[in-house]
């Protein structure tokens, strides 16, 4: 769930899932992946609804050859927000959140050493990007060329074995976050 709090001075609570009406059957998916997104029959509602979704880092967990997996710190190399380019379908502030409010990541490949971590990424834009990408007056085309070929390279992150702790909701701390010596 993402908890947003717009220019219009309302609280908005928005699940981090979305499905059309008409997929009851189906899983709500968190992630849609960019090579489909724009041209899917599964997100052609909310296609044209763009969002940023900012986040200070994300966490995928690999099995490093354990018994339990191992949790990796993704963040800017700079450590700067990261805006993780989205759509969805946005309650009204007015009449509150209804039941098909949500929205998804954009995902894209994953590249160099990133891939050994997980085999796929949120599109991140600049902040140059994300304005444009926001902007009801950018064509989808345009969009769609955008979240394709211009989100941020694997180079502008780094990424790092973290404590398992991060993955017990009772943890606390920012020890959490920091990252463990590699054994050798």
């Amino acid at each position: 769930m993402a908890h947003f709090a717009p220019a219009l001075g309302h609280d908005l609570v928005i699940w981090w899932e979305w499905r059309p009406h008409w997929a009851k059957d189906r899983a709500a998916p968190i992630n849609a992946c960019v090579e489909k997104v724009a041209h899917s029959p599964f997100f052609r509602q909310i296609w044209p609804h763009r969002a940023i979704c900012p986040i200070d880092n994300w966490f995928e967990w690999v099995d490093d050859g354990g018994s339990k997996k191992q949790p990796y710190l993704i963040r800017h190399r700079d450590d700067s927000p990261i805006c993780c380019a989205s759509i969805g379908q946005v309650p009204d502030p007015d009449e509150g959140a209804g039941e098909h409010d949500g929205f998804v990541i954009i995902t894209a490949d994953s590249a160099g050493g990133m891939v050994d971590i997980h085999d796929r990424r949120p599109v991140v834009l600049a902040p140059d990007l994300t304005r444009e990408w926001l902007d009801p007056a950018t064509p989808k085309e345009r969009a769609e060329q955008m979240a394709l070929y211009q989100g941020e390279p694997t180079d502008a992150f780094e990424w790092f074995r973290v404590s398992p702790a991060v993955g017990n909701v009772r943890s606390r701390g920012p020890e959490l976050i920091e990252p463990l010596a590699m054994r050798l």
